[in-house]
Parts: structure tokens; C-alpha cells; sequence
């Protein structure tokens, strides 16, 4: 029955797959910027900062659970493993996940609002999750336009339900409440039955499975990558815990508006570690170091020219740039946005690295770099946020980003000149 799906889904070339991705990831990168837009708009400081902790506090758990199986299952080119195991085994990470953030908002002193706001993002990230596990199975098959019209349907959708509820109510519970009701449509309308046409077509069963020995042996697989995620979670949000810290909530607000713009480079990125990956893998799989090779380097080449276009911009229009989009306040912050533009596209040229090598199923050595990255973070936020303020945190990422690039790369060089010598 498999060759059934071959034949009616065919995937997508490389430059559809990358369009595709490239546009749906920009839509939903733009409505989660104009959701931060309206809070800062409608709202405060902050309230942005009660949305950028929930989110900075939700997004290490949800990454560890999800344990990057959308990759692992990209990836699978021997398919090892199939959908329902994928899909049992996220179901019973995200139950855990979800327990988890309502345990730590309940029990982590905050005010009721705040609590409730980190709950609500919790359970708007449970239903993602769930998503991304399909997604994975898109993915695979090289169609990522049934991912990039959901992200197309997805972000609008919350932008605009989002700011309604603001707008009228001026409740920040309330809109990550209106959120969470759009993602869990989402999930149930299109990429529910976006598996369904693949899987239907594969003549295959949607229904999770929970063999146990499967499910060990998927999740110590994935579990290094879970770990990767969480730390590199970590790496980013460490910056804003410290801020968060020893500056306040209002501070932590202005950052995370000015730190969200580095997302635009993100989107490129992102498309391309999506696209590129499963035919890296291949390539990889097969011996094929010299079409790996080209691919890796015209990934890290488009890095480093959206960085230096970030870095341009800020310096030139910066100072504009926040005023325009979140206000006076927000302009005197001009000097800490080219710093975060910086730290952006170093951040870049770091994933390009970060992709390569879960193509490359390097999974468990990467639990020690991020280890290693995490804690360069904290070290160096509760240094150089004392006594820098913003900037410091906007160094600090800076730092770990340069330490990623020069031991990813390493590593990278390091597999391939191993796997040429035993060829």
C-alpha cells in the first residue's frame, strides 16, 4: 500500500518545498510579531511582559516533551518507526508537559493574572504540539505546503481574534484565552485531516499507537534532542529570566518586542533548515558528501547575508523602526536593537550548523553543546545584564551565539572528514 502513496502524494522539488515554507513561516512569523504590536499598542509594558514570560517559561518545557520528533521523524529515511508511534508518544509527552507549566503556575508565586496567562499559553502550545507531530509526517513526504497553509490560516486568525479581545476588553487573559480556542480549532479542522490525506492515502490508520517497546526505544532516540531543545530554549530565555529578574517586568517587555524582530531572519532560516533537511539526510545517508557539502554552504552563505542586512537596517533605521511599530518608549532602546540584530544573525548561522547536524542524526553530542551554551548564558546574562542593563542581555546572546557557530562547525568538519576516512 505504501507505493499508493508514492504514486497519488508525490512530493514537492526543493524550491517549491522552500516557497512554500518560506511564505507560510513569514505569514505566521508576522501575525505573532502583530500580536506583540497589539499589546504593546493596547496595552503596556507590562502586559508584553506577562506575555513574553509565559512564553519564556512554557517554551523549555513544551521543547524537551516534543523531543524534536518532528526532525527525527523528517528525517527518518529508513522509517524506522511509523506515524502512530510518533504520535502516541507525543500525546503522552504533552499530557506531561502541560501538567508541568500548570504545577509551576500555580505553585510559582505569581499573580493570579500572570498565572493564568502562563496556563493559557500552555495549553496553546499543548494543541502545536500535537500539530507539529503531523506536520513531521507532512514533512517527510516533502509537501510542506499543507504546513505552510496552516501557518497561514493559524497566524491571522490569532492575530486578529487576539486583538478584538484587546481592543474591546483590554484583558490580556482573555486574548491568550481567544489563542488557545484558535490553535485547538486549528489542530481539529486542517492538520488533523491533513494527516488523514496522507495517511489515507498510504492506506494507514489515524490512531496513535502505545507499544511500549517501541516507545522506549523512539523516545531514548529522541531524547538527546529533546534535551537540545530545552537547553536552546534556555539559551534565549535566560537573558529575559535575568531581566525579568533584575530589572522588572516592564523592562522584559521592551526587550522581548525589540528581540521578537529577529524573527524575520528566523523565517528564512527556518524555511531552509525545513526544506533542506530531509535531502541533506539523504544525501548524507548515501555518501553523497560533495552534494551535502553544496547544500551546507549555500545555507550558511544565506545566514550570513540576512545577518549583516539585520545589523544594516538597525543601524541606519533603528531608532524609527521602534517608534513606528511600538512606540516613543520603545526608541530609546535603538542602540540595544543593533545589538540584537548582531546576536540575530549570528543566531542564523548557528541553526544552519544546528540543522546540519540533526540531518546529519549527530543527536546525542549535541545535549553536550547546549549544555555547554546554556551555561555560558547564565554566567555571562548575570554578569553582563548588572552591569549593562538591556544591553548586557543582548551581549550575552551575542557570546553563546559565537561559541555555537565555532563548535558546530567544528563538529560538522569533524563527522564528514570521519565518514570520508572509513569510506
Amino acid at each position: 500500500m505504501a507505493d499508493i502513496g508514492i504514486r497519488h502524494i508525490q512530493p514537492l522539488s526543493l524550491r517549491k518545498n522552500f516557497s512554500w515554507t518560506f511564505v507560510g513561516n513569514g505569514v505566521y512569523a508576522a501575525s505573532q510579531w502583530g500580536i506583540l504590536v497589539v499589546l504593546a499598542k493596547l496595552g503596556t509594558p507590562e502586559v508584553v511582559g506577562q506575555f513574553a514570560l509565559g512564553l519564556a517559561l512554557t517554551a523549555p518545557i513544551v521543547l524537551f516533551a516534543n523531543l524534536q520528533l518532528r526532525a527525527v521523524q523528517a528525517t527518518d529515511a529508513r522509517r524506522d518507526y511509523q506515524f502512530a508511534d510518533y504520535l502516541g508518544l507525543r500525546l503522552l509527552t504533552t499530557a506531561a508537559a502541560l501538567t508541568v507549566i500548570v504545577l509551576l503556575a500555580l505553585l510559582g508565586g505569581y499573580r493570579a493574572e500572570t498565572a493564568a496567562v502562563i496556563i493559557l499559553i500552555g495549553l496553546s502550545k499543548s494543541f502545536e504540539a500535537i500539530s507539529d507531530v503531523f506536520f513531521g509526517l507532512l514533512q517527510q513526504q516533502e509537501r510542506m505546503d499543507r504546513i505552510a497553509k496552516s501557518l497561514m490560516i493559524e497566524g491571522p486568525a490569532t492575530l486578529v481574534v487576539m486583538a478584538i479581545i484587546m481592543l474591546l476588553t483590554r484583558n490580556v487573559v482573555l486574548a491568550v484565552a481567544g489563542m488557545a480556542v484558535v490553535w485547538g480549532l486549528q489542530l481539529l479542522l486542517y492538520d488533523r485531516r491533513s494527516g488523514l490525506l496522507i495517511l489515507r492515502d498510504q492506506g494507514l490508520p489515524l490512531r496513535p499507537r502505545f507499544h511500549l517497546r517501541d516507545l522506549r526505544r523512539l523516545a531514548w532516540l529522541a531524547l538527546p534532542l529533546g534535551f537540545v531543545m530545552m537547553l536552546n530554549s534556555l539559551v534565549t530565555n535566560i537573558p529575559r529570566y535575568v531581566i525579568e529578574n533584575q530589572l522588572g517586568g516592564d523592562q522584559l517587555g521592551i526587550f522581548a518586542a525589540m528581540a521578537y524582530l529577529i524573527v524575520a531572519g528566523v523565517t528564512v532560516i527556518s524555511a531552509l533548515g525545513q526544506s533542506l533537511s530531509p535531502r541533506m539526510a539523504t544525501y548524507y545517508a548515501e555518501g553523497a558528501y560533495r552534494a551535502f557539502g553544496g547544500l551546507l554552504l549555500k545555507f550558511v552563505g544565506i545566514a550570513i547575508g540576512l545577518g549583516v542586512c539585520a545589523v544594516v537596517i538597525a543601524l541606519l533605521f533603528g531608532e524609527t523602526i521602534l517608534a513606528l511599530l511600538y512606540g516613543a518608549a520603545y526608541a530609546d532602546y535603538h542602540d540595544v536593537l543593533v545589538l540584537l540584530m548582531l546576536a540575530g544573525g549570528l543566531a542564523y548561522v548557528s541553526s544552519a550548523f544546528g540543522y546540519t547536524l540533526t540531518a546529519m542524526r549527530y543527536f546525542r553530542v549535541q545535549v553536550l553543546l547546549y549544555a555547554i551554551y546554556a551555561t555560558t548564558a547564565l554566567i555571562a546574562a548575570t554578569i553582563l545584564v548588572g552591569r549593562y542593563g538591556l544591553q548586557g542581555g543582548a551581549l550575552t546572546l551575542c557570546v553563546v551565539y559565537v561559541i555555537e557557530i565555532t563548535l558546530g562547525l567544528s563538529l560538522v568538519l569533524w563527522a564528514l572528514r570521519q565518514r570520508a576516512t572509513r569510506a
